[in-house]
């Protein structure tokens, strides 16, 4: 590739330094020419800063003193890579990963053939079973808008391997162009954790920008190790901020039928909950609930007529 575009690769971590070894370590084994790799340490106690400096010279390393969330972290390293470097390319990536030696080229190859490709993305596996399939993509959803993963759970045997428009993906990888961010300003650090990419994403789709597969970016995913998979607080955001989204840039028609389908579905979860005892799930998501329609009523989002 002649005068390859410059692209940073953002890693956020919290309190993980146990976790950044293969996220590092792989990502700088990576055979694209123009990259930096830059660890932002969102306030960590646990001696992640000192062991990337030592650890890691080739890796850049951007500190928050404060926790400043999975938003705010990630807005820290889009503005060091757009504002102060002047990067063509972004990579958000999370710690709890172990890239392809090919992740950046494949990206970077798929964004160029397109400028209106602001997000591209690829394979995601499964950690500890390195050819299952997390995801490679989102559905679209009349009711719910962001849909299930599309491949969840099946063996990669290359029927995925078509490049192709998604409706939506998540960004537990993804590589974002400098007009995206210029265009839309990175992520709403409303949503601290839970659908920020679900509203990025949102935005985006209303400046004319699209989601991008392409097969060939490869990686490897421990998930949820940060928040925890079934953790009181993700249970919380995954009841608020889907909400949010959708009283953001939903009609009123469309959000009455989404809310009584995933009020419906909360309610079943905090039955299912409270039969196995796990109270504070049970209050996580009534708190959730809570949260999106006072956000809702105090942002003169929500009215009469979006619930009956």
């Amino acid at each position: 590739m002649i005068n390859p575009p410059k692209v940073y690769v953002l890693i956020l971590t919290y309190n993980g330094k146990q976790l950044l070894y293969d996220s590092i370590t792989s990502y700088l084994a990576n055979d694209y020419s123009n990259f930096r790799v830059i660890v932002i340490d969102n306030g960590s106690t646990d001696g992640s800063d000192e062991y990337v400096r030592e650890a890691f010279p080739d890796a850049v390393l951007l500190r928050s003193e404060t926790n400043l969330f999975y938003s705010g972290g990630f807005n820290l390293g889009l503005k060091y890579a757009f504002v102060e470097n002047d990067a063509d390319y972004v990579l958000i990536t999370n710690n709890d990963v172990k890239a392809d030696s090919g992740i950046i080229k494949a990206l970077v190859e798929s964004a160029l053939e397109d400028p209106k490709r602001g997000f591209v993305m690829g394979k995601v596996y499964y950690f500890d079973n390195p050819d299952i399939l997390q995801t490679v993509g989102k559905k679209q959803d009349d009711v719910m808008w962001n849909g299930g993963h599309i491949g969840q759970g099946e063996k990669d045997n290359g029927q995925y391997d078509v490049a192709e428009e998604r409706a939506w993906c998540d960004d537990i990888y993804w590589l974002v162009s400098r007009q995206v961010f210029e265009q839309t300003g990175g992520y709403d650090t409303e949503f601290s954790f839970q659908a920020e990419d679900f509203d990025w994403e949102a935005r985006a789709k209303l400046k004319g920008f699209v989601i991008y597969y392409t097969p060939k970016a490869k990686l490897w995913h421990k998930e949820s190790v940060t928040l925890g998979k079934t953790s009181p607080r993700k249970a919380y955001y995954d009841a608020r901020n889907p909400i949010i989204v959708h009283l953001r840039y939903r009609n009123s028609s469309q959000f009455k039928v989404f809310f009584w389908k995933r009020t419906t579905a909360l309610i079943r979860s905090i039955c299912h909950q409270m039969l196995h005892l796990r109270f504070c799930h049970v209050w996580a998501n009534v708190r959730g609930l809570g949260s999106a329609v006072i956000w809702g009523i105090s942002n003169k989002k929500l009215t009469f007529k979006h619930i009956f």
